[in-house]
């Protein structure tokens, strides 16, 4: 988490809506065999209170996670920002970016909170891909479909702290704000661009 508060979201929705429309995470966790990362596919509470995901049974993570204190990380788009875009002198290069870390305890998920999770993944996304009809798991062999969710293992992890960082040069004035959004487009850096058009400006930061 950057610690300028001027990259802290003033919406409380905001970190929230992120993650919904991103939807992936990297999750962090101790082990005994050191730190590990998995990534996974998430689906946020309608509270905002819990934040779901399933491993593959041989990830690194995955029999260690039950109980655990765990870290999730929803990233957004990022992108290098050349100083010689500002007009002002003596400025330094600096990146932005988007990320959501969200803190809390981990529990395992029972198998039919598992095959709910998953059926709430896919009608979220299957939306967003427009089929008509939509793939359910009524489409599988339904033996083949509890053999494939026997290779998986759903978590829960109850939110304890969020820390959402919204870095899209906030601390500058808006020309050199406009400079920047300028750059990074013509850098091929599109969806930051847009990004920082519409959730940067003073009314959608701290």
């Amino acid at each position: 988490m950057h610690p300028n508060s001027a990259f802290r979201p003033r919406q409380d929705d905001l970190a929230e809506l992120l993650v919904r429309e991103i939807g992936f995470a990297a999750v962090f966790a101790a082990t005994p065999d050191g730190p590990r990362v998995a990534h996974a596919p998430v689906v946020l509470s309608d509270d905002r209170a819990t934040l779901q995901f399933h491993l593959a049974r041989g990830n690194a993570l995955t029999r260690h996670l039950d109980g655990a204190t765990a870290l999730a990380v929803v990233q957004g788009p990022d992108a290098y920002v050349s100083a010689s875009w500002y007009e002002a002198a003596d400025q330094v290069p600096t990146w932005n970016y988007v990320a959501i870390e969200m803190e809390g305890v981990v529990s395992k998920l029972d198998d039919a909170a598992l095959i709910a999770q998953l059926d709430t993944l896919s009608a979220a996304h299957e939306a967003r891909v427009g089929a008509n009809p939509p793939w359910t798991r009524d489409k599988m062999n339904p033996a083949l479909f509890s053999k494939m969710t026997g290779a998986i293992i759903g978590f829960e992890l109850r939110i304890t702290a969020w820390r959402p960082t919204i870095k899209l040069s906030q601390n500058k004035s808006a020309d050199e704000r406009d400079r920047v959004i300028k750059g990074i487009e013509a850098t091929g850096h599109g969806a930051l661009a847009q990004l920082m058009r519409h959730l940067g400006d003073d009314k959608g930061q701290a």
